[in-house]
């Protein structure tokens, strides 16, 4: 599931291409590398942290528990904001991709957001289902998605047209003017990797499985991109890697593998490009599902957002509800793009561009947030840490993500592709972040009306720490849900 959210050959084929395109660098392979790094020293806490609080709602039951239940009600509802942006704004890309595909095979246009309501319904089917249903479904999609990069990754390699060489993960092609905007870039490739604690509740080993996933699944993704960025450069040439991904973008390794295998390979590799981002609509469904679940178990919003199937144990109405948001900014979209100067790509440069990095921007922001957190939760419960895990590795990843977060605000005009200043550069961040600032004054709110739900607000159903502890995070760690 972590590694259907990051989708393989969406980002080797999209973001990569991108990156190259719009920074200019070549230092892309070693820009993962980087992030590679700090998202481990981000995990060492984190999924110690996992070990004490099981709760569907991650993000937000970890920032309540380190930082307060104002802070965490908060970063909850930045959570729903930024994955619902995540989610839906994959649409976009898919609405296209599969569009583009149907017309290549069969000559028909179908309209984008006709295409992209095709996998709306297929996604709110797995919704209601158990979540091991979507993991071997997207086991088996992302399992044919590695295949296609590893076969263009070789093909690449043996190409290598200037000879193989290491000049793209030298330091000097990232680390200089524009390494901000190629780490926003690539930081979005990872999102996703921090839902592993989201199941902690569904495992069968919440003490183990979700860490071990999430230390997996980062070196896998990290080692995987910065590989095949590298096998891009290597296989189009370093000198001229930038300009063949300004040309064609994420054709790039389609166009490249048409020259070299059969036509119906590449057809092949163009539908499950299709399926990568089907992939990740689940994945990230099944996030968003999951967080209306762990609010309405505690109250924090409305109770009926706590329903779970009977026959599926899914949460349903959680997963209703996301399905019910995405379909009306689809319309949205839809209605917006009719007659738009950007043709086919109008669900790409806006639907697509606008709300994965609104949704990048806001999970970078919870990462440090949570980062911070986990120092201060495991400083009063983790006496079986080391200093490493309690202090030096969180507070290390806490400040290098919020430096990275105030490089993506720095870049945003960048990000979404505006060319110079817009209203959009600041009106899609303050979308993400209001609601943060409105969630708290909830929260406040729900200390003073209904002190009994405040009182539970992180736990999950399980019972709350001693009363009296400042914002609710002192006592003994809740004891995992049976």
């Amino acid at each position: 599931m972590i590694i259907a959210a990051s989708a393989p050959l969406t980002v080797v084929a999209g973001g990569v291409t991108s990156n190259y395109a719009v920074t200019g660098l070549p230092g892309i392979p070693l820009s993962f590398v980087v992030l590679g790094a700090v998202l481990l020293l981000f995990t060492v806490g984190y999924s110690a942290m996992s070990q004490h609080v099981h709760n569907a709602g991650a993000f937000y039951a970890y920032i309540a528990r380190g930082l307060g239940k104002p802070a965490g009600v908060g970063a909850a509802w930045v959570a729903l904001v930024a994955y619902n942006a995540m989610q839906i704004g994959i649409y976009g890309m898919f609405g296209f991709a599969l569009s583009s595909l149907i017309t290549g095979l069969t000559g028909a246009e179908p309209a984008w957001w006709l295409c992209a309501l095709i996998a709306w319904v297929v996604v709110a089917v797995l919704g209601v289902n158990k979540v091991d249903l979507s993991a071997k479904v997207l086991g088996a999609l992302v399992a044919l998605e590695f295949l296609v990069v590893i076969i263009y990754d070789l093909i690449a390699v043996a190409a290598a047209p200037e000879g193989i060489s290491a000049a793209s993960l030298a330091p000097s092609g990232l680390f200089t003017a524009g390494v901000g905007a190629a780490l926003a870039f690539s930081i979005a490739a990872f999102m996703g990797f921090e839902s592993g604690a989201i199941y902690n509740e569904e495992v069968k080993d919440p003490r183990t499985t979700a860490r071990r996933a999430t230390f997996i699944a980062i070196v896998i993704i990290a080692c995987f991109y910065a590989f095949s960025a590298w096998a891009m450069s290597v296989g189009e040439g370093d000198s001229r890697v930038i300009a063949r991904s300004t040309e064609l973008g994420p054709d790039l390794i389609f166009a490249f593998l048409a020259e070299r295998v059969p036509a119906w390979a590449v057809d092949l590799s163009s539908l499950l490009f299709v399926t990568s981002l089907l992939a990740a609509l689940v994945a990230f469904h099944n996030v968003v599902a999951r967080y209306f679940f762990a609010l309405g178990r505690e109250g924090v919003l409305p109770a009926a957002l706590a329903t779970t199937s009977r026959r599926t144990q899914a949460p349903v109405v959680g997963s209703l509800t996301q399905s019910a948001i995405a379909v009306v900014v689809l319309a949205v979209f839809a209605v917006a793009g009719n007659g738009s100067e950007a043709g086919p790509l109008f669900p790409v440069v806006t639907l697509f561009t606008w709300l994965t990095n609104m949704g990048a921007f806001g999970l970078v922001l919870l990462m440090a947030l949570t980062s911070f957190a986990v120092v201060g939760y495991l400083g009063r419960h983790g006496a079986d840490y080391g200093t490493w895990t309690r202090l030096i590795a969180p507070t290390a990843a806490g400040i290098a993500l919020a430096a990275l977060f105030g490089i993506i605000v720095a870049n945003f005009d960048v990000l979404i592709g505006l060319e110079e200043s817009s209203i959009l550069g600041w009106l899609l961040p303050v979308i993400v972040l209001a609601p943060g600032l409105l969630g708290m004054v909830w929260a406040l709110g729900l200390r003073r009306r209904r002190p009994d739900v405040y009182a539970g607000i992180g736990y999950g159903g399980d019972a709350p720490e001693p009363a009296g502890a400042p914002g609710g995070v002192q006592g003994a760690a809740a004891p995992p849900r049976s």
